[in-house]
């Protein structure tokens, strides 16, 4: 069944999340501050429109994927904002990676104004969401989850209900945290290898039988040449950006500083990747730390 749908934030992510939902028949409205974002968009079948407000009235799902928490908490709250907008019992499902309290803070408001409400951050990268194949990490109740289960079902293969408001994004700052660990500890054992004569396909195929296996290494090479349709062998554009990583680091560490837990590899991490970006790389693909660590092989 087709339903009215309204998708903002159109970015790397969001567009083909968007595109997905509109392929599987759905009515989607688009919204983004790019207008190039929303020409694509609607080349490809969405519905644009000038009037955001009476978009989200007339919504039966508000889908957002934003960059950080200031653009969510500004998205939902205040007189201009979607709880003021939308109708009670409009399903609400923030996609986007924000901090676990900022998530809270949004979902108890939509709990006031009776609208259920879910965070539900993905993992996959554009890949995953241009195929579909992306991991939400769902925090919410049950309930709402399962209203929402057949649209996150069209743009991602895996769904896992974490637990309450908040505890997707919790998950998710777990998972991106170990990734940033992965990406530059991968990008260091290929330079080690390439230091000492070896060809990078030929350490990167090696390792990715043994041990030190791991999805940077398999799905996402950070060195240029070694695998195809990643960001590497592109410039490293297209991808996860640096200061999307770097944010994302920044909120496992004060995560971990609210909680009282250890994570030594995460803040270093973080400081790596602060100064990656502050060397003009914050554009770049995240797993373009690999060029910090060396020259280009």
């Amino acid at each position: 069944m087709s339903s009215n749908i309204v998708f903002i934030g159109l970015g790397n992510m969001g567009l083909p999340m968007a595109q997905n939902l509109v392929r599987a028949g759905h009515a989607v409205t688009g919204f983004d501050l790019l207008p190039a974002s929303v020409r694509q968009f609607a080349d490809g079948g969405g519905l644009v429109s000038d009037d955001q407000a009476a978009a989200i009235g007339a919504a039966d799902i508000v889908i957002t994927m934003l960059p950080a928490s200031r653009h969510v908490l500004g998205a939902y709250l205040g007189e201009a904002g979607i709880l003021a907008q939308a109708r009670p019992g409009t399903l609400l499902i923030d996609c986007s990676t924000i901090s676990t309290e900022a998530a809270r803070q949004v979902g108890r408001a939509a709990q006031e104004q009776g609208m259920p409400m879910l965070d539900a951050p993905v993992s996959g990268g554009t890949a995953g969401a241009t195929n579909g194949t992306l991991t939400f990490m769902v925090g919410g109740e049950e309930s709402a989850l399962a209203t929402a289960r057949p649209y996150l079902d069209v743009m991602g293969k895996a769904i896992f209900h974490a637990g309450g408001s908040g505890c997707g994004q919790t998950v998710k700052i777990c998972n991106n945290m170990l990734l940033g660990i992965l990406m530059i500890g991968t990008s260091e054992a290929i330079r080690l290898g390439v230091a000492n004569g070896l060809d990078p396909k030929v350490v990167s195929d090696v390792m990715a039988k043994s041990s030190g296996r791991n999805w940077t290494l398999e799905v996402y090479n950070p060195c240029p040449g070694v695998a195809e349709n990643v960001p590497a062998s592109r410039g490293y554009t297209g991808g996860f950006g640096v200061d999307l990583m770097l944010k994302d680091l920044g909120l496992a560490v004060e995560s971990a500083l609210a909680s009282g837990a250890s994570v030594p590899l995460g803040a270093l991490s973080r400081n790596l990747y602060s100064l990656h970006s502050k060397a003009g790389a914050g554009a770049l693909d995240f797993s373009s730390i690999y060029q910090m660590l060396g020259d280009k092989a």
